[in-house]
């Protein structure tokens, strides 16, 4: 199977990507996000995130609603970090259903109740641990409430199925 490069240029560097060719039988191990962080930027990945993610053409996307820290049961912990923490395990529960996993993820858009810059910490963690080296695009946005009033995180998610 051939492969083209293509150069993208963002933000002053040159980024090198390897193109999945266009034919419609292309090998599901092709299918993979580009990262791009481009130097002239603030680095994110110790913030756990990346400042863009490229989805090959040939990909199905899903999108995964948001995901609060509700256990089996609808059950809510009062503490930030405990709901982050189920939140992060429903939304792999979600990316199992769908057959995906977390390297597959494209960008997440989370919620933070009253956000304040102690609450980082959990998040960043949370998502190394999900994503480790593949971090996805992010963005958080504080919110005043959410949908249950002891809700006090939610994420969403852009996947790339294979």
């Amino acid at each position: 199977m051939s492969r083209t490069l293509k150069h993208l240029p963002i933000g002053g560097p040159i980024i090198m990507t390897v193109g999945v060719p266009t034919a419609t039988t292309a090998n599901e191990n092709d299918l993979k996000l580009t990262i791009v962080n481009p130097q002239n930027l603030y680095d994110p990945t110790p913030n756990g995130y990346s400042t863009a993610v490229i989805v090959p053409g040939e990909a199905k996307v899903a999108y995964i609603s948001g995901q609060g820290g509700q256990d089996s049961t609808g059950g809510l912990s009062p503490d930030f970090a405990v709901q982050v923490k189920q939140a992060y395990a429903n939304l792999r529960s979600a990316l199992d259903a769908l057959g995906a996993k977390p390297d597959q993820v494209a960008k997440l858009t989370v919620f933070v109740v009253d956000h304040d810059m102690s609450k980082l910490e959990v998040l960043t963690r949370n998502v190394k641990e999900m994503f480790g080296e593949t971090l996805p695009a992010q963005t958080l946005v504080p919110v005043p409430k959410l949908a249950i009033d002891p809700m006090l995180f939610e994420v969403e998610a852009v996947v790339m199925l294979k």
